[in-house]
Protein backbone atom coordinates (compact mmCIF):
# COMPACT_ATOMS: atom_id res chain seq x y z
CA UNK A 1 0.00 0.00 0.00
CA UNK A 2 1.51 3.05 -1.05
CA UNK A 3 1.34 6.58 0.62
CA UNK A 4 1.43 10.31 -0.20
CA UNK A 5 3.97 12.52 1.69
CA UNK A 6 2.72 13.01 4.95
CA UNK A 7 0.21 15.73 5.43
CA UNK A 8 1.25 17.44 8.94
CA UNK A 9 -2.19 19.04 10.95
CA UNK A 10 -3.03 20.25 14.41
CA UNK A 11 -5.79 18.57 16.83
CA UNK A 12 -8.60 21.36 15.77
CA UNK A 13 -7.68 22.10 11.96
CA UNK A 14 -10.30 23.27 9.36
CA UNK A 15 -7.37 23.62 6.98
CA UNK A 16 -5.94 23.23 4.30
CA UNK A 17 -8.34 22.19 1.43
CA UNK A 18 -6.91 19.28 -0.66
CA UNK A 19 -7.48 19.38 -4.32
CA UNK A 20 -7.37 15.64 -6.45
CA UNK A 21 -7.79 14.96 -10.02
CA UNK A 22 -8.49 11.56 -10.29
CA UNK A 23 -7.20 9.73 -13.73
CA UNK A 24 -7.53 6.26 -15.31
CA UNK A 25 -4.13 4.42 -15.81
CA UNK A 26 -5.94 2.21 -18.51
CA UNK A 27 -6.63 5.24 -20.84
CA UNK A 28 -4.81 7.61 -22.38
CA UNK A 29 -5.84 11.39 -22.09
CA UNK A 30 -6.57 13.33 -25.35
CA UNK A 31 -3.29 13.64 -27.55
CA UNK A 32 -1.14 11.09 -25.01
CA UNK A 33 0.41 7.77 -25.75
CA UNK A 34 -0.39 6.46 -22.58
CA UNK A 35 2.10 5.40 -20.52
CA UNK A 36 1.19 3.23 -17.06
CA UNK A 37 4.49 4.62 -15.23
CA UNK A 38 3.17 8.41 -16.33
CA UNK A 39 -0.23 10.06 -14.91
CA UNK A 40 0.43 12.97 -16.90
CA UNK A 41 -0.49 10.66 -20.00
CA UNK A 42 -3.69 9.06 -17.91
CA UNK A 43 -6.89 10.73 -18.91
CA UNK A 44 -9.42 12.30 -16.30
CA UNK A 45 -12.20 10.10 -14.83
CA UNK A 46 -15.52 12.16 -15.68
CA UNK A 47 -17.12 12.50 -12.38
CA UNK A 48 -20.21 13.44 -14.03
CA UNK A 49 -23.22 12.68 -11.52
CA UNK A 50 -20.67 10.96 -9.24
CA UNK A 51 -20.51 11.46 -5.47
CA UNK A 52 -16.70 11.17 -4.19
CA UNK A 53 -16.47 10.53 -0.54
CA UNK A 54 -13.38 11.07 1.31
CA UNK A 55 -12.74 8.54 4.47
CA UNK A 56 -10.61 8.72 7.27
CA UNK A 57 -8.83 6.28 10.01
CA UNK A 58 -6.23 6.07 12.37
CA UNK A 59 -3.73 3.86 11.37
CA UNK A 60 -3.75 0.31 12.37
CA UNK A 61 -7.87 0.74 13.17
CA UNK A 62 -10.27 -0.59 10.70
CA UNK A 63 -12.84 1.78 12.52
CA UNK A 64 -13.73 4.77 10.00
CA UNK A 65 -13.59 7.95 12.31
CA UNK A 66 -14.95 10.05 9.25
CA UNK A 67 -16.33 10.24 6.25
CA UNK A 68 -16.24 13.60 3.97
CA UNK A 69 -18.13 14.29 1.04
CA UNK A 70 -16.15 15.88 -1.63
CA UNK A 71 -16.81 18.80 -3.88
CA UNK A 72 -16.74 17.84 -7.40
CA UNK A 73 -14.76 21.32 -8.91
CA UNK A 74 -14.86 19.79 -12.49
CA UNK A 75 -16.38 16.92 -13.07
CA UNK A 76 -14.87 16.43 -16.59
CA UNK A 77 -11.67 16.85 -16.11
CA UNK A 78 -11.68 14.19 -12.68
CA UNK A 79 -11.22 17.06 -10.62
CA UNK A 80 -12.33 17.62 -6.55
CA UNK A 81 -11.75 18.82 -2.91
CA UNK A 82 -11.93 17.91 0.45
CA UNK A 83 -12.69 20.46 3.34
CA UNK A 84 -12.08 19.82 6.86
CA UNK A 85 -15.41 20.06 8.61
CA UNK A 86 -14.95 21.35 12.40
CA UNK A 87 -14.45 17.72 14.53
CA UNK A 88 -12.23 16.23 12.02
CA UNK A 89 -9.01 16.03 13.90
CA UNK A 90 -10.16 15.74 17.67
CA UNK A 91 -7.05 13.83 18.74
CA UNK A 92 -3.17 13.25 17.82
CA UNK A 93 -2.09 10.18 16.07
CA UNK A 94 -1.46 9.02 12.21
CA UNK A 95 -4.15 8.90 10.31
CA UNK A 96 -5.00 7.48 6.69
CA UNK A 97 -7.39 8.78 4.29
CA UNK A 98 -8.75 7.31 1.12
CA UNK A 99 -10.91 8.90 -1.61
CA UNK A 100 -14.08 6.36 -2.73
CA UNK A 101 -15.65 7.07 -6.19
CA UNK A 102 -19.65 6.21 -6.32
CA UNK A 103 -20.65 6.59 -10.35
CA UNK A 104 -23.90 7.45 -11.11
CA UNK A 105 -24.86 3.89 -11.87
CA UNK A 106 -23.87 3.00 -8.45
CA UNK A 107 -20.61 1.47 -9.17
CA UNK A 108 -17.83 1.95 -6.47
CA UNK A 109 -13.98 2.43 -7.04
CA UNK A 110 -11.47 2.94 -4.15
CA UNK A 111 -7.93 5.00 -5.41
CA UNK A 112 -5.42 2.01 -4.56
CA UNK A 113 -2.81 4.86 -2.94
CA UNK A 114 -3.56 5.94 1.06
CA UNK A 115 -3.12 9.71 2.09
CA UNK A 116 -1.31 9.90 5.16
CA UNK A 117 -1.94 12.49 8.03
CA UNK A 118 0.37 13.23 11.12
CA UNK A 119 -1.70 15.53 14.18
CA UNK A 120 -0.17 16.91 16.68
CA UNK A 121 -1.97 17.77 19.96
CA UNK A 122 -2.97 22.19 20.08
CA UNK A 123 -1.42 24.12 22.50
CA UNK A 124 -4.73 24.83 24.21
Amino acid sequence: MAYSSTIKLVVGDTLPELNFTLKDSNTAAAGKTLDPDDSTTWAAVNLSGSTVRFRIREVGSTSVLSTITATVTSAANGQLTVAFPSGTWTTSGTFEGEIEHTTSGGGIQTVQDLIKFQVRDDFD
